[in-house]
């Protein structure tokens, strides 16, 4: 069916011609709601290899013995961007692992840097309304970002690492990915994943990332599957630090506050494994829009630590999945925990696509056959002490890692480089946020507040400030409708 049907040639449409009103109705309906965030994102499939024994810290089976293998399907992304925006933006790369084990998923969702902009998942929502546009002119907001930074000085972690090499990445194959987790053996360890890239960490400068944002916007996208499609299978290596329960209660400071790190020197990376890319999705709505990870995903052995923000995410992961994709995304092939048989008493919903459980009860307690609780799956206990309360945690030491980053990891070229990328979008602010932040990075390090500052004087002058008119030169293609009009 290539045609409409109609009266005549040239006459109206039947509502009869059930082909074209099926495919139009699809048609219609074939979106779905894009991620809040992380929208632009690719993604592939693979494994995930034991290579070190680390039994005596976790019994979840996924690490059960060294050359066991898992299947594992990854997605990269950038952060605040539209599904349309553009791969090369200043912007932390997402980095979501789901690990599909014979004891359920376990969904590792971390960021291509250490460190995230804030401590308390209060925030979050603002957080990421200043990455996305202004409600009212519908535009990317530097007084927004640069607003709420310069009032939330523990983002300074986290804008020193975006204004650095790492803020554009070159390809999604290269990120570093960190989470923190409980791991339950004996007794509770905290850990901090990374996933270190095998290729080598390579970045964009500002010029190549303009080039490529305006030649090829989705070149990390394009990168990755062309790798895979090739035989460049990407690769990384999974290590571990721990930290013990009376460590982390000890510990000069929140050991589970993402604006920080945990010393490599006092902690140590331990080598877990390897984590391959092989396969290619067949098609990227199934196997990679329809793609859900949530963190609240944790086979026996793992457990959430008390870091706040995953906390928070255990909640919305799940949730925003449940709207985007419906009450039974989970029974989608793509998330599904294929390697174990679901039983739990959650029925029905729209688009359930399995036997749902059968004859098998949807209460409990009840006389016939349901799940038990199993000691394998029991939590560990923790007891805690505290009056509760909405903590304020806006100044837990925002300036001492930041400063040691400063000063002892970045050589003087990196140094200026940081200060002019941050200033390059700063000078966007108004000049009341803009001494604001300069306040702020001079508590960080002298140096760097003033260079930023010599930078924003240059930009601020009357001859850097002259505004200049862009004309867009648009092609608009018309439709045009014929009505048929009675004249009275």
């Amino acid at each position: 069916k290539l045609n409409v049907m109609t009266t005549g040639s040239r006459g109206p449409l039947l509502v009869q011609d059930v082909v074209f009103t099926d495919e139009m109705a699809h048609f219609d309906r074939e979106r779905i709601p894009e991620r809040v965030v992380h929208a632009k994102g690719a993604g592939a499939f693979g494994f995930f290899e034991v290579t070190h024994d680390i039994t005596k810290y976790c019994k979840a089976q996924v690490f059960h013995h060294v050359g066991k293998r898992t299947p594992v399907s990854v997605r990269f992304s950038t952060v605040g961007g539209e599904s349309g925006s553009a791969d090369t933006v200043r912007d932390p790369r997402g980095f979501a692992v789901k690990f599909y084990t014979e004891e359920g998923n376990w969904d590792m969702t971390g960021n291509n840097t250490p460190i995230f902009f804030i401590r308390d998942a209060f925030l979050f929502p603002s957080f990421i309304h200043t990455q996305k546009r202004n409600p009212q002119t519908h535009l990317k907001d530097a007084d927004m970002t640069w607003d709420f930074f310069s009032l939330r000085p523990e983002t300074l972690h986290q804008v020193r690492e975006s204004g650095s090499l790492l803020g554009c990445a070159n390809r999604v194959r290269i990120p570093v990915g960190m989470c923190g987790f409980w791991l339950a053996r004996a007794n509770r360890v905290g850990i901090c994943v990374f996933a270190q890239t095998d290729q080598g960490i390579r970045n964009l400068t500002v010029e190549q990332a303009a080039k490529f944002g305006s030649e090829d916007p989705d070149y990390s996208i394009r990168d990755l599957y062309n790798a895979i499609a090739n035989g460049s299978y990407p690769s990384w290596t999974l290590y571990i630090q721990i930290m013990t329960f009376d460590e982390a209660e000890k510990y000069e400071w929140n050991p589970f506050d993402v604006t920080k790190v945990w010393s490599h020197g006092q902690y140590p990376l331990i080598p877990v494994g390897r984590l391959v890319l092989n396969k290619n999705p067949l098609n990227y709505f199934t196997d990679v829009e329809q793609l859900a990870f949530d963190p609240s995903n944790m086979p026996p052995g793992i457990e959430p630590s008390p870091d706040k923000m995953l906390q928070g995410r255990l909640f919305s992961y799940p949730d925003t999945h449940r709207h985007r994709l419906g009450t039974n995304y989970l029974q989608l092939p793509v998330n599904c925990p294929f390697k174990t048989r679901v039983a739990n008493y959650q029925r029905d919903g729209p688009m359930c696509s399995t036997d749902n459980q059968g004859g098998a009860p949807n209460y409990y307690p009840n006389s016939f056959s349901a799940p038990e609780v199993q000691p394998l799956t029991r939590e560990h206990c923790l007891a805690v002490v505290g009056d509760i309360s909405r903590y304020n945690s806006a100044n837990e030491d925002n300036f001492s890692q930041v400063t040691t980053f400063y000063t002892k990891v970045l050589g003087p070229s990196e140094r200026q480089r940081l200060c002019e990328n941050i200033a390059n979008h700063l000078k966007d602010a108004q000049i009341f946020i803009q001494n604001r932040m300069v306040k702020l990075f001079s508590s960080v390090h002298p140096e760097y507040g003033a260079t930023v500052r010599s930078l924003l004087d240059m930009y601020n002058s009357k001859d850097a400030r002259v505004s200049a008119m862009i004309l867009y030169s648009t092609s608009e293609l018309m439709y045009i409708f014929f009505y048929q009009i009675s004249c009275l």
